[in-house]
């Protein structure tokens, strides 16, 4: 069988995430299994256009918002290329649109529906009302219209309800949780309590409601330290810096910036709590990873997060924007040894259920299903 995956962003992409992570992991499975693998994705500054990684056969061309959707759209129809069984439309806010030009199976493959992340474009003012009105207008119609008789792979049942009430049968959708793979690391907790928030720096993912959490805590109790982990615009990350700074974070809070995976770990262990202010996610990987870590996370009470965070077990659950519960739900459990105890201990519990190995055989069965 040859499998053609159509992805905005693929593996050593500067902006790569959880959603990438898994499209690999899954191709990687199902190249283990015997079958040929196509990525079609977009290029980036200094990538390979053609290459072979894990078995997958890497094609890069286009920018990753429209220009990769325009050139698969051009290399399917008119370059030479094998004949596909399958084709799987990965969707970031944009799908492919494949329904359109494609006659072969079609999957799609979904973390998220975007929603209110419309509202969250990096766009300029006021250009940036362009892609939030016509993304929330036009997003479910995308799904009722074009994909109804697709079938969809998904990694929540979030994400699987909200498909199910954009017109996409129950039946036609399978959820294959994320898998995570752990860096085991021996560092124990930091002596000084420690909150950290690690992901991309950028709105929607709620970097600047972490600030405010942490001014929050620092206010209650100025024994504290706070880590920022990821990397984002640089220009936004500055502004973020003169944040803290107006904030009287000076001395209390370090921004890590990019780190390789074993640092990764080795400071989701060393935290006390993963703050989690994201105003939606497909799954939530790095909630899993935190929680592999016996670090709970904080986190707000929507799509994606409910899915990999056990409210009251692995961590605490807040309404979106409560910067002011969030403080005040770490201050809680940090202050209750007994407490802070069975929530890394359900954590640790909580993330072994969850590998690569297990999603890559139940995408599997969905593939050969199809």
């Amino acid at each position: 069988m040859n499998i053609l995956i159509l992805s905005w962003r693929g593996p050593g992409h500067p902006s790569a995430g959880g959603a990438e992570t898994a499209t690999f992991e899954h191709a990687k499975a199902w190249v283990n299994a015997g079958y040929s693998v196509t990525l079609f994705t977009s290029l980036y500054k200094e990538a390979k256009k053609r290459e072979i990684l894990g078995g997958v056969n890497i094609l890069r061309s286009g920018g990753q918002t429209f220009g990769v959707k325009i050139n698969a759209f051009y290399w399917f129809l008119f370059v030479s290329h094998p004949k596909f069984d399958l084709v799987l439309d990965e969707f970031h806010g944009i799908p492919f649109f494949t329904p359109l030009y494609t006659r072969v199976k079609k999957l799609g493959w979904i973390h998220e529906v975007a929603k209110e992340v419309w509202w969250f474009n990096p766009w300029p003012k006021p250009l940036n009302l362009i892609p939030a009105i016509i993304g929330t207008i036009f997003e479910r119609f995308v799904f009722s219209i074009l994909y109804k008789r697709v079938p969809f792979m998904t990694v929540s049942e979030s994400t699987k309800h909200e498909l199910s009430n954009w017109g996409i049968p129950n039946t036609n959708i399978a959820v294959v949780h994320n898998g995570v793979d752990v860096v085991k690391v021996h560092s124990g907790k930091e002596k000084k309590k420690t909150a950290i928030y690690l992901g991309a720096l950028s709105k929607d993912k709620g970097i600047e409601e972490a600030l405010r959490t942490f001014v929050l805590i620092n206010e209650i109790d100025k024994d504290w330290q706070f880590w920022i982990v990821g990397k984002g615009d640089e220009s936004y990350v500055s502004t973020l810096k003169e944040q803290a700074k107006e904030m009287g974070l000076v001395g209390k809070i370090k921004f890590w910036g990019f780190v390789s995976q074993r640092k990764k770990f080795e400071l989701l262990r060393k935290a006390h709590v993963f703050v989690n202010p994201s105003i939606r996610e497909g799954w939530g990987l790095v909630n899993i990873e935190a929680s592999s870590c016996g670090t709970p996370v904080i986190g707000y009470k929507v799509p994606g997060v409910s899915d990999s965070v056990v409210n009251g077990k692995t961590g605490v659950l807040v309404e979106r924007g409560d910067t002011r519960a969030m403080a005040n739900a770490i201050m809680a459990i940090t202050g209750n040894k007994k407490k802070y105890n069975m929530l890394s201990r359900e954590s640790v519990n909580w993330a072994k259920r969850f590998s690569w190995t297990k999603a890559g055989k139940e995408s599997l069965k969905l593939v050969e299903s199809i």
